[in-house]
């Protein structure tokens, strides 16, 4: 089935292959696969049902058995033991057991993946069908932990020595068939999957970054499940023929991320004031509001509504910076100490509505006397700009829920710090609120003090809390608008009737 638009001119328009309905299940997302690692690139091979993790997740947060069918920590807190599904077996017909399962997620501690964060000592399997994970300190956060895509379990074979994964090879309803970094994955079902077979058995995967050319696969029916557009792309497709589109509130915050080494906490609530939130919300993002906190009201765990909202004000955050010490210099950019306000919005172009909220920070920020410059490239940018130190501002989204607790989050983010979160910010006070949320032996009143902190310091500036929003062809039916991100069913979804 072709729909209107034609296909001649969408080739021309993208140079990308027409792929209209041929019995396989396209799904199209602006993220590229860099490497058949998932600590790297783990996202999509979780959403694409090829990685599973021993925790999974509800729509609601709540942890459900996985690969793992129960977990419990010994009295003390310090030892937990997972028992294992029977009857799993790997891509390539290995068993899962202790010791695949150990190997896998030793590798993900060991590589940058999530459990690095966590208080482990040692990972070790204690029989065929179960592991232990011992902490030097009490930790309740391990589950959710677990249920991260990073911690997926992948087969023993895809690790070489030095910790390398050499291939993709997991547990999922669907294998990989051929992986073509950075724009394709082909997947089939496995037919000796514990549960129940993937509906369609053939699917691709397509990363492609240019929001337009996304639509336009949606809109001609060339793709079957579309993620992530423009607003302008996202208002067409909202009145196409054989296409729905659908979204859910999702706890992502469009974020400025700021190196508190070079703008102490006053600039930051400078800069803050010089933010119009809602005019960024309604003309851009086609939201009703922007953010007022850190935390959207969906977190209603995590959000203050006797907060202060964040407001928008150019003249009082001109004052703010002259009590913080920042004059106009010969050129008429502030400067301080002889250090010019000269701020580089770094972002990238994979969600669309970046770049177009970097300039209209860079005409704010000029507004209040700073000299703002874009610079749209790879996301890879921000980690490795936070790691050499030299990153001045940044522009990103972030799921708080990528764990299914913001505690996972917090405590990779911003106790003390981390590549997507804090940079040249610490809180000793911060750090331990987090940590002891982690090992469950917080004292009542701790959110609210974390909370509180975040909004008072800003060691990143939230602009915009987030919808998911997705196209799906009416050639379909079964597909997971999931909150947290994690899945889109995909093994559930069956062609129309």
């Amino acid at each position: 089935m072709t729909r209107p638009f034609a296909l001649a001119t969408l080739m021309a328009c993208t140079a990308i292959p027409a792929f209209a309905n041929d019995g396989v299940l396209d799904v199209v997302s602006p993220f590229e696969i860099a490497s058949p690692d998932p600590v790297i690139s783990g996202h999509i091979y979780q959403r694409m049902d090829v990685t599973e993790t021993l925790v999974d997740a509800d729509s609601n947060g709540k942890l459900l058995p996985g690969l793992a069918t129960e977990w419990s920590a010994s009295e003390n807190g310090l030892v937990w033991t997972l028992t294992l599904r029977e009857g799993v077996t790997f891509h390539d017909g290995a068993a899962l057991d202790g010791a695949a399962v150990a190997k896998s997620l030793g590798r993900s501690r060991d590589n940058g993946g999530l459990l690095s964060k966590a208080p482990i000592s040692e990972i070790r399997p204690s029989g065929d069908l179960s592991v232990e994970i011992e902490m030097t300190e009490p930790f309740a956060m391990l589950p959710a932990m677990l249920a991260e895509y990073r911690s997926a379990i992948i087969a023993p074979s895809t690790i070489a020595e030095d910790g390398a994964v050499t291939g993709l090879i997991g547990t999922g309803p669907y294998r990989v068939k051929d992986l073509s970094p950075p724009s394709k994955m082909i997947v089939e079902g496995f037919d000796n999957y514990w549960g129940a077979s993937a509906a369609i058995p053939n699917a691709v995967y397509h990363g492609v970054s240019r929001s337009e050319t996304r639509a336009l696969m949606a809109e001609s029916g060339d793709a079957d499940i579309t993620l992530y557009f423009d607003p302008a792309s996202a208002t067409r497709l909202s009145t196409a023929e054989g296409v729905e589109l659908i979204s859910a509130a999702i706890p992502r915050v469009l974020m400025l991320k700021i190196n508190g080494e070079t703008y102490d906490a006053p600039t930051r609530r400078a800069l803050s004031l010089a933010i119009d939130r809602a005019g960024i919300a309604k003309a851009i993002l086609r939201f009703p509001e922007g953010a007022t906190q850190m935390f959207p009201p969906g977190m209603s765990d995590w959000h203050d509504a006797s907060l202060t909202p964040l407001a928008y004000d150019p003249g009082a955050a001109k004052t703010a910076l002259a009590e913080a010490g920042w004059a106009p210099g010969t050129d008429g950019v502030l400067q301080k100490d002889g250090q010019r306000m000269d701020i580089e919005l770094l972002t990238f172009p994979d969600r669309p509505e970046l770049p177009l909220v970097a300039a209209v920070l860079e005409q704010q920020f000029a507004a209040i006397g700073a000299d703002a410059v874009i610079n749209s490239t790879s996301f890879s940018e921000i980690p490795a700009k936070h790691s050499d130190g030299t990153l001045s501002t940044a522009l990103f989204a972030r799921n708080f829920a990528l764990v299914p607790d913001p505690v996972g989050t917090l405590l990779q983010d911003y106790a003390p710090g981390g590549d997507w979160g804090a940079m040249g910010w610490h809180n000793d006070a911060f750090t331990a609120g987090v940590k002891a949320l982690a090992a469950g032996t917080a004292p009542e009143g701790t959110r609210a003090e974390l909370i509180s902190t975040l909004h008072a310091e800003l060691p990143v500036l939230p602009i915009a809390w987030y919808q998911l929003t997705m196209a799906v062809s009416d050639a379909v039916t079964g597909v997971t608008v999931d909150p947290f991100e994690r899945t889109l069913g995909l093994s559930s979804v069956k062609w129309a009737e």
